[in-house]
């Protein structure tokens, strides 16, 4: 994620606590909690695209999951910024790094040597 992004996310967490009186830690339990609730969007919005909700038919789109889907995103990004403000970001390029290390990096070298074994 670049700057800007974050800057976004930095906004909107201000935005949020001007629009609240809760507690700090209030503020980050609920909006970890806010979390599940926009995931859950996402399953409805997959259940409309496949039509298997017999009241309301094909109701979605793959658009509207993508907008779900960001949504998650953000709402996930706002709460790491809750939980420390002044480490989110690295904590978030650390964590990615480390998955990347262990998934896609694995996976690569794992595919070269096969393909050096292969020649």
């Amino acid at each position: 994620m670049d700057d800007a992004t974050w800057e976004t996310i930095e906004r909107l967490v201000a935005w949020l606590d001007r629009g609240s009186a809760l507690p700090d830690e209030t503020k980050t339990i609920l909006q970890i909690l806010k979390i599940t609730e926009e995931a859950g969007e996402v399953a409805e919005a997959l259940i409309g695209v496949t039509g298997q909700n017999p009241r309301k038919g094909f109701s979605h789109s793959w658009r509207d999951v993508e907008s779900e889907l960001c949504d998650v995103v953000i709402t996930a990004m706002v709460a790491l910024t809750r939980v420390n403000p002044e480490t989110a970001r690295s904590v978030f390029q650390q964590h990615l790094a480390g998955v990347a290390a262990r998934c896609v990096d694995t996976a690569e070298a794992e595919d070269t040597a096969g393909g050096a074994e292969a020649e």
